[in-house]
C-alpha cells in the first residue's frame, strides 16, 4: 500500500510516479488564520508532500460532548490539497480533552502506587477504559464519515505514540482486562499457579478475582506475573490499536492505516513485532540520543524498524531537524547532521522522512523543540538545510518502493528478553539488554560488515552468522529452531545470560545456558556477575566487564577461542566455538564492549566467510546499507566520521554525492552517496 499511497504525492511536474515522501506534524491550530497560506508556500519551496495533520486536536475538533468544529480543519485539507500536499490524517485520540476527563475521571491512569494520572500534559487515559474507548471511537468514525472521499486524504495517523506515557496502567479496569487476558492465556487457575509458580510465598490463587496487577509490594513481585503484565499492556494498546483501525477500514477500506511506533532508546514497553500485522504499513519516530555511540543508535533502531517490517519499505514519521526539548541537555546538530540522520534512515528502507514538526510552536512545553520552520523563520540555516534535504529526496525517487537487500549477518532482538533480562531480583541489576546488542552492532559498523537486526519470528535461513545477544527467553520451539540452523549450516553466536528461562520465564534446569546447553556444548554451574567498576581481563586482549561465567567444557569438539587471565575464572574459557557439521554455535561470556566485540568478531565470522563489502580505506568510517527493487540495487554510503572519506571501485549511477576527477566518490564529513547499480 505504500506504492499507492507514495503515487497519490504529487511531484514537481504533478505526475504520479511513487516518489519519497516528505514532510512533518502540521499543526495549524497553534497559528493564526493568515500563518496557514504562507506554510502551504514554504511547504511548496522546502520540497515537502506529506503532513500529519490533527495529532492533538481532539478538544478543537470537539470543544464539548455534543459540539463539533470542523470548519478551520476542512478549510486546512482544502489548502493543502490546493498545494499538492497529501494529508495524514492523524484520528486526534491521543489526548482527551478537558470536558472529557472532567466528566469521566474514570479514565484517568494509575501508577503501581496509586497515584492518579492528571490532565495536564498528554496521553492521560487507560487503555482499557472502555468510558474512553466509547469516546475516542465515537472521534474516529466521525472524522472518517467527514474526510472519507476528501482528496487530500492519503492515510491514516491512529492516536499518535500509544503507549509513550501510559503503556503501564494499574487502574481497576486494568485489573479486570488483566484477569480477562490471563483467563484467555492459560484457561484454569491450576495453568496459571504453575506458570506464575505461586508456590512461592504462599501466593496461590483459587479465585481469578483474586489476581491483581503487579501494583507496589513490600518485595519483588513475582516474576511471570510482572512478565504476564508487560505482555498484556502490549496486548491491551495493541487491541486498542485494532478498534480504532477497524473503524476506519470500515468507513475507509481503501485508505491506508498506520501509528507511529518509537523504535529508539530505551522504548520497550511495546511488542512492535508484534504489532506490525495489524497496519498497512509501518510507521516510526526517532530522536537522537547524544552520547559516543549516538549515530550508531539511530543506525541500529532505522534497522530494527526495517526488520518489524520484514525489510518491506516504511515511514520515518518524527524526528528533529534540530536540538529537542526532552533531554537534560538539548544539543543542537552541526551542519550535516540533518541531511545525514535522514538519509540513514532512507538507507534503512524508509520512504518518507517527516519531522516533529512543521513549525516551532511559540508556547507550550515544545516550544523549544526544532522544527522545519524555526522561531528564526524561513531565512535561516535550519530552514535552507531543510529544502537542501528536500532536493535530495528528490533525486532519490527512483528508490521510493523498494526493500531491504538481506545482509549475510543478522543480530537477533527478542522483546521477551529484554523485558524479561532486566527485572529486578536477578544475579544483577546492571545488565542492560539494548547495549549489549547495540555494542554488537556498533563493532560490525566500525568493521565495515553490513548486519540486518531481526525478530526471532523472521526467516533466519537468510542469514549466514546470526548473533543473539542475551537471548534470556527461549521457548522450546526457539531452541529446537536454533539448533536446526546450526544443523543446516548456520553459524549461531550467543552470549551471557541466553537460553536461561523459557516463556514462563522457568529455569531451564540441568546447568546453564539451559536451553542452548547441548549445542554450545558447554554447562555453567553458576554465574560471575562482576561489581560495577571491576572488570577482567582475556587472553588474547580484551577486556571484559559487567558478567563472567564458570565455564565447564562437555563436548570433546568445543574449541576455546579466548580464556579468563584474571579474575575469579582465571584460566577458564570465556569465549568457545563448537563446530556443528557445517555450522557452528560460539558463546561470549563476558561483556566486552563494542571495541574489545570488534577484535573477537574476526574469529566468530571466519567459519562463514563474511568480511566487508567495502574498499579497504572506508572500513570503520563509511557505513553500506543495500536496497533493491525493480528500479535497480541502491548503495547507499553514509560518512560515519568528521573527516573526508574517498571511495574508489564501485560502479553505479550516482544518484547523490560527488565524484572526483577520476570517477571515485569523495564523501565529506557527515556526508551520504547513493549508487543506482542494475537489479540482480
Amino acid at each position: 500500500m505504500i506504492s499507492t499511497l507514495l503515487s497519490q504525492l504529487n511531484g514537481p511536474d504533478g505526475d504520479s510516479t511513487p516518489r519519497l515522501a516528505y514532510g512533518a506534524d502540521y499543526n495549524p491550530e497553534q497559528w493564526p488564520r493568515e500563518v496557514w497560506e504562507e506554510d502551504v508556500r514554504l511547504m511548496r519551496e522546502a520540497g515537502v508532500n506529506l503532513v500529519s495533520v490533527g495529532i492533538f486536536s481532539w478538544a478543537r475538533i470537539q470543544p464539548a460532548q455534543d459540539e463539533w468544529d470542523f470548519g478551520w480543519l476542512d478549510e486546512v485539507m482544502d489548502l493543502l490539497h490546493a498545494g499538492g500536499i497529501g494529508v495524514d490524517l492523524a484520528t486526534a485520540t491521543a489526548s482527551p480533552p478537558p470536558w472529557l476527563t472532567t466528566a469521566h475521571p474514570e479514565i484517568l491512569p494509575v501508577t503501581a502506587s496509586g497515584e492518579t494520572v492528571w490532565p495536564g500534559a498528554r496521553q492521560h487515559w487507560r487503555p482499557t477504559s472502555p468510558v474512553f474507548r466509547t469516546h475516542a471511537l465515537r472521534l474516529v468514525r466521525t472524522m472518517a464519515e467527514r474526510y472519507a472521499d476528501h482528496p487530500a486524504l492519503v492515510a491514516w495517523h491512529v492516536s499518535n505514540e500509544l503507549g509513550c506515557h501510559n503503556i503501564y496502567d494499574f487502574s481497576d479496569d486494568a485489573a479486570r482486562a488483566f484477569r480477562d487476558w490471563l483467563r484467555d492465556r492459560y484457561t484454569t487457575l491450576d495453568a496459571l499457579n504453575h506458570a506464575w509458580g505461586t508456590a512461592f510465598w504462599s501466593q496461590r490463587y483459587s479465585d481469578w478475582e483474586q489476581i491483581l496487577p503487579p501494583r507496589l509490594t513490600a518485595s519483588h513481585p513475582n516474576p511471570t506475573q510482572q512478565l504476564d503484565f508487560k505482555r498484556f499492556s502490549s496486548d491491551a494498546l495493541k487491541e486498542y490499536l485494532r478498534a480504532e483501525r477497524d473503524v476506519l477500514r470500515e468507513v475507509t477500506p481503501d485508505v491506508p492505516v498506520t501509528t507511529n511506533f518509537m523504535v529508539m532508546g530505551g522504548t520497550k514497553g511495546m511488542n512492535y513485532p508484534d504489532w506490525a500485522g495489524e497496519i498497512d504499513f509501518v510507521s516510526n519516530d526517532h530522536y537522537v540520543h547524544p552520547g559516543p555511540q549516538d549515530r550508531d543508535e539511530l543506525s541500529f533502531s532505522a534497522n530494527l524498524t526495517s526488520g518489524i517490517a520484514d525489510g518491506r519499505p516504511w515511514f520515518l514519521m518524527e524526528h528533529s531537524t534540530s536540538a529537542v526539548n526532552w533531554q537534560p541537555v538539548n544539543v543542537a546538530k552541526r551542519p550535516g547532521d540533518l541531511a545525514r540522520d535522514s538519509l540513514l534512515h532512507v538507507a534503512h528502507g524508509a520512504d518518507a522522512v517527516c519531522f516533529f514538526q512543521w513549525r516551532q510552536s511559540a508556547a507550550g512545553a515544545e516550544k523549544y523543540h526544532s522544527a522545519m520552520v524555526p522561531h528564526a523563520g524561513a531565512d535561516s540555516e535550519v530552514f535552507r538545510a531543510v529544502a537542501g534535504l528536500g532536493r535530495s529526496l528528490q533525486a532519490l525517487a527512483p528508490v521510493a518502493g523498494s526493500e531491504r537487500e538481506p545482509a549475510r549477518v543478522g543480530i537477533v532482538y527478542d522483546w521477551e528478553s529484554w523485558w524479561a533480562s532486566e527485572q529486578d531480583s536477578h544475579p544483577t541489576a546492571l545488565l542492560d539488554y539494548r547495549q549489549e546488542a547495540l555494542d554488537w552492532y556498533s563493532a560490525l559498523l566500525s568493521l565495515g560488515v553490513r548486519a540486518d537486526v531481526v525478530t526471532t519470528t523472521a526467516d533466519l535461513d537468510r542469514y549466514d552468522v546470526l548473533i543473539a545477544p542475551v537471548l534470556h527467553v527461549i521457548p522450546a520451539p526457539l531452541a529446537k529452531e536454533l539448533t536446526r540452523y546450526v544443523e543446516s549450516g548456520g553459524h549461531l553466536v550467543t552470549t551471557y545470560f541466553s537460553g536461561v528461562v523459557d516463556e514462563n520465564d522457568h529455569v531451564w534446569l540441568g546447568g546453564h545456558p539451559g536451553a542452548l546447553r547441548d549445542l554450545l556444548g558447554i554447562r555453567i554451574e553458576e554465574f560471575g556477575p562482576l561489581l560495577d567498576g571491576d572488570s577482567v581481563d582475556l587472553d588474547g586482549g580484551g577486556t571484559g566487564t559487567l558478567w563472567t561465567d564458570r565455564i565447564t567444557v562437555t563436548d570433546p569438539t568445543v574449541e576455546v577461542l579466548a580464556g579468563y587471565r584474571t579474575g575469579a575464572y582465571a584460566g577458564l574459557p570465556a569465549v568457545t566455538r563448537r563446530a556443528v557439521g557445517g555450522g557452528s554455535a560460539a558463546y561470549v561470556s563476558t561483556r566486552l564492549g563494542a571495541d574489545g566485540l570488534a577484535g573477537l568478531l574476526p574469529r566468530l565470522l571466519g567459519p562463514a566467510g563474511v568480511h566487508s563489502e567495502l574498499p579497504d580505506g572506508a572500513r570503520g568510517s563509511v557505513e553500506q546499507t543495500v536496497r533493491r527493487g525493480p528500479g535497480g540495487r541502491f548503495l547507499f554510503l553514509v560518512n560515519r566520521t568528521d573527516e573526508t572519506v574517498p571511495l574508489t571501485g564501485l560502479a553505479g549511477e550516482v544518484l547523490l554525492g560527488t565524484a572526483d576527477a577520476e570517477g571515485g566518490l569523495v564523501l565529506g564529513p557527515r556526508d551520504v552517496a547513493v549508487l543506482r547499480q542494475p537489479a540482480t
